[in-house]
C-alpha cells in the first residue's frame, strides 16, 4: 500500500506513541514487581526478627508456593532470600529506596550479589537509571571496576573545558577499558579505530549511552587542505561536538597542537549556531599526569586527555588501589585536624 504524500511525518508521530505506551508498560510491570519483592522481604525479615518464624520457615514457605501454585516462578528459597536481602540492604536508606523501582530486577540482583558498599551500589543505582542498562550493560559495566575506575580518576582537562561545561567531569572518564576490540599484541591507528567502529556498540556503552557517532575519518577542509579527524561525535547532554582523537603511545604535549586546530576547524565550520564549543578528546595509549597536567594547564582550548586499556584491569586490584587511596585521604584528614 502506498504512504499518501505528506503523512508519513505524522504516521511515525503514531508509532511513537505506540512505542512509548509499550515502553511505559514494561515499566510500570517492574516497578510493581519490585514493590513486591521489597514487601515480600518485609514480610519476611519483620517475622524473623521477631522470632516468629526461624530459617526453616522460610524453607517451608518456598516448598508451599512450588507446590500449591507452581505458576509463580521465582518464589524458591534462593529467591526469597534475595528478597528478604533487597529489603533489608536499603530499608534504612530513604534516598536509595525512591530509586529502587526505576530499574529492573535482574540488574537489583546483578548489583546485591556484585557490590560491596553502600556507596558502590548506590553509585550503579544511579548509573543504570542514567544509562538505562540491560543486563548485559550492567554486568559488564560492574565486572569492568567502573565505580573504582570513577573514584580514582583523576581527570585531566583543560581549565576553559570546566568554564564552558561545567557538568564535564562527571561525563568523561580518565581511563577506559576497550576489552572488546580484541586486538592482536602490534596495531596501527588506523585499525585501532577500524576495530572502534566495528565494534560501536560496546564503545559507547564503555563511553556513555549519550555519545551519538557522527563518523569516523571526519573531513574538514581548511584553506586548500584535506584533513581527517579520528572519530566524530556528538553528545546529547553536553549539546557539543565531541571529536576523538586516537594514539597508540604515550601522551605528548604536541599532540595539543593539531587537537586544538581541529576544534577551531569544527566550531568555525561545523558546528551549528545553537550548539555548545566543540570538546577534543585525546585518546592515548598510557600518559604521564604530571605531563598531562602542564600541557593542559595554559591550554585554551576545550580539551581532554585520557587513557585506553585493551584489557580488562582485574577488579581485585582496582578494589586494593580504592582502598589505598581512601587510606590516603584518611591520613591528609587526620593531619589537617
Amino acid at each position: 500500500m502506498k504512504i499518501a504524500k505528506g503523512f508519513t511525518a505524522q504516521f511515525s508521530e503514531v508509532v511513537k506513541m505506540i512505542h512509548q505506551a509499550q515502553y511505559n508498560a514494561i515499566k510500570s510491570v517492574n516497578a510493581e514487581l519490585v514493590k513486591l519483592y521489597w514487601n515480600i522481604g518485609e514480610y519476611i525479615s519483620k517475622k524473623l526478627s521477631s522470632a516468629e518464624w526461624g530459617d526453616a520457615v522460610v524453607d517451608h514457605l518456598a516448598d508451599y508456593i512450588q507446590t500449591k501454585h507452581p505458576e509463580f516462578k521465582g518464589f524458591t528459597r534462593r529467591g526469597l532470600y534475595r528478597m528478604l536481602q533487597f529489603y533489608e540492604t536499603y530499608c534504612n536508606n530513604q534516598f536509595v529506596s525512591a530509586l529502587l523501582t526505576q530499574i529492573n530486577w535482574s540488574n537489583h540482583l546483578l548489583i546485591l550479589s556484585k557490590t560491596k558498599s553502600d556507596e558502590e551500589r548506590q553509585f550503579y543505582l544511579q548509573l543504570s537509571i542514567k544509562e538505562k542498562y540491560t543486563s548485559r550493560e550492567m554486568e559488564r559495566q560492574i565486572d569492568s571496576g567502573y565505580y573504582e575506575r570513577a573514584m580514582l580518576s583523576k581527570k585531566k582537562v583543560s581549565p576553559v573545558v570546566t568554564q564552558l561545561h561545567g557538568d564535564i567531569t562527571n561525563v568523561f572518564k580518565d581511563t577506559y577499558v576497550l576489552d572488546f576490540l580484541n586486538l592482536p599484541k602490534t596495531y596501527s591507528e588506523k585499525e585501532l579505530q577500524k576495530s572502534i567502529v566495528a565494534n560501536l556498540r560496546d564503545f559507547i556503552l564503555e563511553f556513555g549511552k549519550d555519545f551519538a557517532f557522527i563518523g569516523q575519518e571526519y573531513r574538514i577542509q581548511v584553506g586548500k587542505n584535506d584533513y581527517f579527524i579520528d572519530l566524530l561525535f556528538f553528545h546529547r547532554s553536553l549539546k557539543c561536538l565531541v571529536m576523538v582523537e586516537l594514539k597508540i603511545d604515550d601522551f605528548k604535549p604536541e599532540y595539543l597542537g593539531k587537537l586544538n586546530f581541529y576544534l577551531e576547524a569544527i566550531d568555525r565550520d561545523v558546528r551549528k549556531p545553537d550548539e555548545n564549543p566543540s570538546v577534543g578528546i585525546i585518546l592515548c595509549k598510557s600518559k604521564d599526569d604530571e605531563v598531562v597536567e602542564y600541557a593542559l594547564s595554559r591550554n585554551l582550548s576545550p580539551s581532554l586527555v585520557a587513557e585506553y586499556k585493551t584489557k580488562l584491569i582485574p577488579k581485585k586490584i582496582l578494589q586494593k588501589k580504592l582502598h589505598e587511596y581512601y587510606l590516603l585521604g584518611q591520613k591528609d584528614r587526620d593531619k589537617n585536624k
